[in-house]
């Protein structure tokens, strides 16, 4: 008797540690953030550069858009973006071109710019004014528990519009 009160007390302390390391729970909940686009109704945004989400551990989809705003200061916008919610993912700038694979991302100079603030829906990230977007052409959804990369987006210059565009 005594042997199995070790032995339910030892399984009770592998599946807590094997909850609180993979958390699965967080791959079946969304958390869903809107995040208007800042408005001041003397300034004018300019897009810079702007990719489209792909999925590589995780499927990902959405489009991240870099802004100068009227202030000069830049922010990153990801708008209709989804992807698997996990433990610990953060959103990073990477210095490469295309953040592919998990390999890219583990040798390449990045900007860790925080947690994600949900795995659903437009949020912003600020970027300050001094950013080299001459180095960091990638944007990665990345797992720092696991080292996954969740999904990229490639930043490409946006030769679409050539004036400024009004927030709103």
């Amino acid at each position: 008797m005594h042997t199995r009160k070790i032995a339910f007390a030892a399984l009770a302390v592998v599946l807590f540690v094997a909850w609180y390391a993979f958390r699965p729970e967080g791959l079946f909940i969304n958390r869903r953030v809107h995040e208007e686009m800042p408005a001041n109704s003397s300034s004018k945004v300019q897009v810079i550069e702007s990719g489209a989400f792909y999925g590589i551990a995780h499927p990902t989809e959405g489009t991240a858009t870099i802004y100068r705003m009227g202030d000069s200061v830049l922010m990153l916008r990801f708008t209709n973006f989804k992807t698997t919610n996990g433990p610990n993912v953060h959103v990073y700038l990477v210095a490469a071109d295309d953040a592919k694979d998990n390999d890219v991302v583990r040798h390449s100079d990045f900007i860790d710019l925080g947690p994600i603030k949900g795995n659903i829906g437009d949020r912003n990230y600020a970027l300050g004014s001094d950013l080299d977007l001459s180095k960091y052409r990638s944007v990665s959804i990345w797992c720092k528990r696991f080292s996954l990369n969740f999904g990229v987006a490639s930043l490409k210059p946006d030769h679409s519009t050539s004036q400024n565009q009004v927030a709103k």
